[in-house]
């Protein structure tokens, strides 16, 4: 039973199916598809896309994507993130942004595998709304205003709230692949023009192909948490939560908890690695004991949602450029701007040809009773996982509505220090009973921004950050 619902917003509510995005024009794009027939891997793709245009610091046609599908029956990972180049070569030095941060765009064919397998509608009707944004102009509110700092100057000024923008170049690309499907990118014209300002080749855009993964779960209260495997960071979820089951959920172990799990996924995360030895029961207890220096913190610009559609289905998906506005680098003529997960090749001291570097994308699902309980994700480079450990406890332990769980304040670990939220403030004496220095922060944007919706009887309640434009919407 819910505890209480959100003091300043309350959740959404409806009683067949929902969408939840940090902005209003994907929200609505994902609602239309489900009022078109479509199915909730229609809404996210549709919702996907004009984020694409709506948010283009942090997400785009030159990014990656992974999500997680419940199809009625059971759960389904997707990976849809881009490698090195092959002909890389073992380089030591990893670059942060510019032509050697760029790996294989791996969004687009992400859409296409998660339409064409899950969906009903097609790419031309999915990405109607999404090139109708980029051609006539959307109007930006005000955390996406704050947020659209330092842009290529392909995209033209920094606009301020209440500003049109158009991106007509995006909007072109996009037609193409509404015409043509994910070859559009990955082979021609939107081929050469990636290859021509980065390192990567023309045959590694061709040989790109999304994969389907086996989910990682955890039980955690009686409530089933899946996140997607390496080279992901969600096991940095699964074993903070391991490792809180096995205390209280008190802001001082949900601090150390965390810290443990973020230390062992920065030292074992690795493309294809097997990292559930981190979830055994004689680790978990092992760990818990143990004291470890903080993490280093990473960057990060993402965009999360969720849907689910009235025939039980859910999609939990998160997309990204990784840094704000990605490399800096837009492929010629085309308005897609590329990003630059290779600066995450950085974790493990160099970059690896033809493999992809450590990922802080992570979409999140729960269960219960091997059903459906709904989809949520938290963006923002390492504060990812650690606000999955944040948002689930509030939800489970707490009782809170998605809605009121996300507007929390949250703590943030940067190495030894921990960032606190306005909310938190006043707790900084259990921080420093830790040995760790609390700093109080009134930037909101370093505590990532999240979307849930979860089952409450027979209606779906959802809820979309404060901290971003966008909000919950069903019918």
């Amino acid at each position: 039973m819910l505890s209480r619902l959100a003091p300043a917003r309350p959740p959404a509510v409806a009683g067949e199916a929902m969408v939840a995005t940090s902005q209003p024009l994907a929200t609505r794009a994902g609602l239309r598809a489900l009022e078109r027939g479509g199915t909730a891997a229609d809404a996210a793709v549709a919702a996907a896309a004009v984020l694409c245009v709506t948010e283009p610091m942090s997400t785009g046609v030159g990014g990656d994507a992974f999500a997680l599908v419940w199809d009625g029956e059971r759960l389904h990972g997707l990976d849809a993130a881009g490698p090195a180049p092959r002909a890389a070569g073992r380089v030591e030095q990893v670059d942060e942004r510019g032509p050697r941060s760029v790996t294989v765009p791996g969004a687009v064919a992400g859409w296409a595998a998660l339409a064409g397998r899950f969906g009903r509608l097609g790419l031309d009707t999915l990405l109607a709304d999404a090139i109708s944004a980029a051609e006539d102009g959307f109007t930006v509110g005000p955390i996406t205003a704050e947020a659209w700092a330092g842009p290529p100057a392909e995209l033209g000024p920094v606009p301020h709230t209440g500003d049109t923008v158009r991106l007509p170049a995006l909007g072109s690309t996009l037609r193409r692949l509404a015409d043509e499907g994910p070859s559009a990118l990955y082979l021609g014209d939107h081929a050469h023009a990636i290859a021509s300002c980065t390192w990567l080749d023309e045959a590694d855009l061709a040989a790109f192909e999304p994969r389907w993964v086996e989910p990682l779960t955890l039980e955690y209260r009686g409530v089933t948490v899946c996140e997607l495997p390496p080279p992901t960071q969600g096991i940095a979820a699964l074993e903070g939560l391991g490792l809180l089951a096995l205390g209280e959920p008190t802001l001082a172990d949900r601090v150390g908890c965390v810290r443990l799990a973020l230390v062992d996924a920065l030292a074992r995360v690795r493309d294809g690695a097997d990292v559930s030895d981190l979830l055994e029961p004689a680790f978990l207890a092992r760990r818990r004991r143990d004291a470890s220096p903080g993490p280093r913190s990473l960057p990060g610009g993402t965009v999360y949602l969720c849907a689910v559609d009235p025939e039980g289905s859910a999609v939990s998906f998160i997309q990204s450029l990784y840094g704000d506005f990605g490399s800096g680098v837009v492929a010629p003529g085309t308005g897609i701007v590329l990003q630059n997960r290779g600066a995450c090749f950085a974790v493990s001291g160099r970059v690896e040809p033809g493999e992809r570097p450590y990922h802080t994308l992570v979409p999140g699902m729960l269960l219960r009773e091997n059903r459906l309980h709904g989809p949520f994700g938290v963006m923002g480079g390492l504060m990812q996982a650690q606000g999955h450990v944040q948002l689930v406890s509030a939800l489970v332990d707490d009782g809170l509505d998605p809605q009121a769980a996300l507007d929390l304040p949250r703590f943030r670990v940067d190495g030894d220090s921990i960032l606190l939220e306005r909310g938190l403030w006043k707790r900084a004496a259990e921080i420093e009973a830790l040995g760790l220095r609390p700093v109080a922060s009134r930037d909101h944007g370093r505590f990532g921004g999240g979307q849930a919706i979860l089952r409450h009887g027979a209606a779906w309640i959802g809820g979309s950050d404060r901290r971003k434009d966008g909000h919950a919407a069903g019918f």
